[in-house]
């Protein structure tokens, strides 16, 4: 059974890489049966590294329902989202994720996701990227503020 989000994200990548818009990536978000959010890989396009499909098509969900939550879609990818934008979609609180290729095919086509995956895993001292805590008590004067604030957005 064909599943027409899921082609359409798929559509999106490969128009997206024809076009030299970006990376081979696509993006829908679907609520009650209607694209609300679609978005392609635009990374080489904006000099932004962050402008992936998934997160761009939930920019887009978002903007148009007016709302930071994304509770009752479903976002449909042409890949395994990246660490980056998987944690956006559990941020978005999306219902589900459904994809084509997966982390193993991108990174064959030269996108090592699965990297990013396996640092993640790592304690931080053993990670590539050194990481360094300093001024940890003045930073959490943000937080207190955070808490004392009775007029927030809780999300």
């Amino acid at each position: 059974m064909q599943n027409p989000f899921l082609l359409r994200a798929i559509e999106l990548a490969v128009e997206n890489t024809i076009q030299h818009q970006g990376g081979p990536f696509g993006a829908v978000v679907v609520r009650d049966g209607e694209i609300i959010g679609e978005g392609t890989n635009r990374v080489t396009t904006t000099n932004d590294p962050t402008a992936h499909a998934e997160i761009a098509a939930i920019r887009n969900a978002c903007q148009k329902l007016g709302s930071f939550e994304l509770t009752g879609c479903v976002i449909y990818s042409s890949c395994e989202p990246c660490p980056m934008c998987l944690a956006a979609i559990y941020w978005s609180r999306a219902d589900r994720i459904v994809f084509a290729a997966d982390r193993h095919d991108a990174a064959a086509a030269g996108f090592d996701d699965d990297f990013l995956y396996r640092e993640l895993s790592l304690p931080l001292r053993e990670r590539k990227l050194p990481m360094e805590q300093l001024h940890r008590e003045e930073a959490i004067a943000a937080f207190d503020a955070w808490r004392n604030d009775h007029g927030k957005i809780q999300y």
